[in-house]
Protein backbone atom coordinates (compact mmCIF):
# COMPACT_ATOMS: atom_id res chain seq x y z
CA UNK A 1 0.00 0.00 0.00
CA UNK A 2 1.64 3.29 -0.53
CA UNK A 3 1.40 5.93 1.28
CA UNK A 4 0.72 9.78 -0.36
CA UNK A 5 1.87 12.73 1.15
CA UNK A 6 -0.72 15.05 0.18
CA UNK A 7 -4.42 14.32 -0.78
CA UNK A 8 -3.83 16.17 -3.98
CA UNK A 9 -1.50 13.17 -5.02
CA UNK A 10 -4.39 10.54 -4.76
CA UNK A 11 -6.54 12.39 -7.81
CA UNK A 12 -6.90 10.55 -11.14
CA UNK A 13 -6.20 6.77 -10.12
CA UNK A 14 -9.41 6.10 -9.99
CA UNK A 15 -9.67 2.20 -9.50
CA UNK A 16 -10.80 -0.08 -12.39
CA UNK A 17 -12.50 -3.33 -11.03
CA UNK A 18 -13.33 -6.04 -13.96
CA UNK A 19 -17.18 -7.37 -13.54
CA UNK A 20 -16.78 -10.88 -14.41
CA UNK A 21 -20.28 -11.88 -13.96
CA UNK A 22 -21.93 -9.40 -16.33
CA UNK A 23 -19.20 -9.48 -18.70
CA UNK A 24 -20.24 -11.16 -22.08
CA UNK A 25 -17.46 -14.18 -23.54
CA UNK A 26 -14.72 -12.80 -24.56
CA UNK A 27 -14.60 -9.44 -23.43
CA UNK A 28 -13.68 -7.75 -20.60
CA UNK A 29 -16.08 -5.38 -18.63
CA UNK A 30 -14.92 -2.92 -16.05
CA UNK A 31 -16.41 -0.18 -13.64
CA UNK A 32 -14.31 2.99 -12.51
CA UNK A 33 -14.88 2.95 -8.76
CA UNK A 34 -15.45 6.78 -8.45
CA UNK A 35 -16.32 7.14 -5.18
CA UNK A 36 -12.26 6.32 -4.41
CA UNK A 37 -11.65 9.50 -5.50
CA UNK A 38 -10.76 11.79 -2.60
CA UNK A 39 -13.54 14.28 -4.49
CA UNK A 40 -15.92 11.82 -5.42
CA UNK A 41 -15.65 13.09 -8.61
CA UNK A 42 -14.04 12.62 -12.28
CA UNK A 43 -13.81 16.49 -12.47
CA UNK A 44 -10.86 16.63 -10.18
CA UNK A 45 -8.04 16.51 -12.51
CA UNK A 46 -9.36 19.00 -14.45
CA UNK A 47 -10.01 21.58 -11.70
CA UNK A 48 -6.54 21.14 -10.58
CA UNK A 49 -4.81 21.50 -14.14
CA UNK A 50 -7.27 25.18 -13.91
CA UNK A 51 -6.46 26.38 -10.35
CA UNK A 52 -2.48 25.80 -11.34
CA UNK A 53 -2.85 27.62 -14.71
CA UNK A 54 -5.02 30.53 -12.08
CA UNK A 55 -2.22 30.35 -10.00
CA UNK A 56 0.59 30.67 -12.76
CA UNK A 57 -1.45 33.61 -14.31
CA UNK A 58 -1.66 35.61 -10.98
CA UNK A 59 -5.59 35.12 -11.31
CA UNK A 60 -5.59 33.47 -8.15
CA UNK A 61 -3.70 34.87 -4.98
CA UNK A 62 -3.43 33.30 -1.38
CA UNK A 63 -6.59 32.98 0.63
CA UNK A 64 -9.01 33.39 -2.24
CA UNK A 65 -12.14 31.33 -2.33
CA UNK A 66 -12.78 28.84 -4.96
CA UNK A 67 -16.47 27.75 -5.73
CA UNK A 68 -17.55 24.84 -7.03
CA UNK A 69 -20.95 24.80 -8.37
CA UNK A 70 -21.90 21.22 -9.40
Amino acid sequence: MEIYDDILQTLGDTPLVKLSRFSPVGATLAAKVEYFNPGSSVKARIGIAMIAAAEREGLLEPGATIAETT
